[in-house]
């Protein structure tokens, strides 16, 4: 039988998103309107609107539908934003943040990822965003963004993140170690850094942000 989508996406907001506290309505409308099945690989398109998060190459995984919502929320992304994503993945985040930033900015390490965000992005007719290939712990943008959300985890936060962020702007980062990793949202303020503890998560680590193996004798 036939996937019904609209129905499917209904439900996912519904019942998936908003008992988890996302109530922002924007976010809500967001992923309402973007469409999620476009970005999910096509073996697992029946499972674009299911509850899990869903394997992608080299290792990655797509976001649960509820930790995309509440990454959206914790942001509180507006208007005339200008935001830098650290994994682009499927490109679905992608896709919101732009549906609710003025401009984004994209990496990831893998080209074909990037490669791939680009056609489906291409495809909606989205023009207020950037994908490169680009590795996040050598990574000089020479501006910062009002916005950064780091879609990987990372054992400590590399300090060279910090600088990509302007004042009054925020970071959203996962960090700590597997399986009890912290989601944590930082703001810049002209007394220093606001740190505010999220939720407890547990995704893969960035590309050299993991834990060092321990030493055994």
């Amino acid at each position: 039988m036939p996937l019904d989508m609209e129905h499917a996406r209904f439900a996912m907001v519904e019942q998936q998103i908003r008992p988890w506290e996302v109530l922002d309505p924007r976010v809500l409308d967001t992923l309402s309107a973007v469409k999620r099945e476009e970005f999910v690989p096509a073996r697992h398109r029946k499972l674009a609107f299911a509850d899990v998060a869903l394997p992608l190459e080299h290792g990655e995984f797509m976001f649960k539908p509820v930790l995309e919502g509440r990454v959206l929320q914790s942001l509180s992304v507006q208007a005339t934003d200008e935001v830098l994503e650290i994994g682009a993945g499927s490109g679905f985040l992608t896709a919101c943040l732009a549906n609710l930033a003025r401009a984004v900015t994209s990496i990831d390490i893998h080209a074909d990822f990037v490669e791939r965000v680009r056609l489906r992005l291409h495809a909606t007719g989205m023009t207020n965003v950037r994908v490169e290939v680009a590795d996040a712990m050598s990574y000089a943008p020479g501006r910062e963004f009002d916005v950064v959300v780091v879609t990987a985890a990372v054992k400590e936060l590399p300090a060279h993140f910090a600088s990509w962020v302007r004042l009054g702007g925020r970071l959203f980062v996962i960090c700590g170690d597997s399986p009890a990793q912290e989601a944590v949202l930082l703001t810049r303020t002209a007394a220093g850094w606001q740190r505010e503890s999220l939720f407890d998560t547990d995704i893969p680590y960035l590309h050299g942000a993991e834990p060092k193996p321990a030493f055994v004798l």
